[in-house]
C-alpha cells in the first residue's frame, strides 16, 4: 500500500506525505507541512501551514457512543481544524469538531475529543485525554497522563501537572438524578493543579490559585490561595512572586 490522496483534497506546496497515509475527500492541508507514515485524515479536515503530524495519528475521527451512553450522538459535527505551526505527535487521536489553535503541541498518545477547543501555544502532553465539550485556553500546559473530564473549562495560562484526575459525575453512574448535575470543572486564569490531585465535579479553581499535589478538591478554591490535603483546605496565600502579574509575560 502507498499513500492515498483523494482527488478533492488540496495539499499545499512543499508539503511531504509519508507512506500508508490516507487523506480523505475535501481535506485541506497548508504549505510546508510534514505528514508522517500511516496517518489517517478524515473528510473535510482543515490543516494550516507548517504543521507536523507524526506517524499513525488520526485527525477528524468520528465519535462512538455506547447504547447506554448519557451523551447523544450528533449527526453533523463540523470538521476538525488544526491551526498553523502545530506539532501533533505519534498515535494521537483528534476527533471531528475539534478546533486546535496555532503553535499548539499535542504530544504522543494524547486524545482530544469532539467539540473541544484548544487555544494558541498550549501544550497537551504525552498520553493526556481531553474529553468532549471542553474549552482549553491559551498558553496552558496539560502534562503527562492528566485527564480533563467532559464539559470542563480551563482558562488561559492554566497548569495541570502529571496524572491529575477530574470528574463530572457525583453520582458515579447511578440514578437518573445525575443527569441534572452533570458538570465538569473550571480552572480560572493562571490556576495550577499539582501532580496526582483529584478535582470533583463542578468545582472551580480560582484565578492564580494552587492545588497542592495529591490533594482532593471537594469545594471551590478561592483565587490566589494554596489548598492542600484530602479534602483540600486553604493553607496560605500564593506567594506574590508566583502570581501571573509578576511573571513579565
Amino acid at each position: 500500500m502507498t499513500k492515498i490522496i483523494h482527488a478533492t483534497a488540496m495539499v499545499g506546496e512543499n508539503t511531504t506525505i509519508g507512506e500508508n497515509t490516507i487523506i480523505s475527500q475535501g481535506v485541506t492541508i497548508g504549505t510546508d507541512c510534514l505528514i508522517g507514515h500511516g496517518v489517517i485524515i478524515h473528510p473535510h479536515v482543515r490543516i494550516g501551514k507548517n504543521v507536523r503530524i507524526d506517524d499513525h495519528t488520526v485527525i477528524g475521527k468520528q465519535p462512538m457512543r455506547a447504547a447506554n451512553s448519557i451523551l447523544k450522538t450528533e449527526d453533523h459535527l463540523p470538521p476538525a481544524v488544526i491551526g498553523d505551526d502545530c506539532t501533533i505527535g505519534t498515535s494521537v487521536i483528534i476527533y471531528t469538531g475539534c478546533q486546535i489553535g496555532q503553535k499548539v503541541l499535542v504530544a504522543d498518545y494524547a486524545s482530544v475529543r469532539e467539540n473541544t477547543r484548544v487555544g494558541d501555544y498550549t501544550i497537551v502532553g504525552r498520553g493526556v485525554t481531553v474529553e468532549n465539550y471542553c474549552t482549553v485556553g491559551r498558553y496552558c500546559k496539560l502534562e503527562t497522563e492528566s485527564y480533563i473530564t467532559a464539559y470542563s473549562v480551563l482558562e488561559d495560562r492554566v497548569f495541570i501537572a502529571p496524572q491529575v484526575t477530574t470528574s463530572n459525575d457525583n453520582y458515579v453512574g447511578r440514578t437518573k438524578e445525575r443527569f441534572k448535575h452533570f458538570k465538569g470543572i473550571t480552572v480560572k486564569k493562571g490556576g495550577r493543579i499539582g501532580v496526582g490531585a483529584v478535582v470533583l465535579p463542578g468545582k472551580v479553581i480560582g484565578e492564580d490559585a494552587l492545588v497542592a499535589g495529591g490533594s482532593v478538591v471537594t469545594r471551590d478554591v478561592p483565587p490566589r490561595k494554596i489548598v492542600r490535603g484530602a479534602p483540600a483546605r486553604v493553607v496560605r496565600d500564593v506567594p506574590k512572586e508566583q502570581l501571573l502579574e509578576n511573571q513579565g509575560w
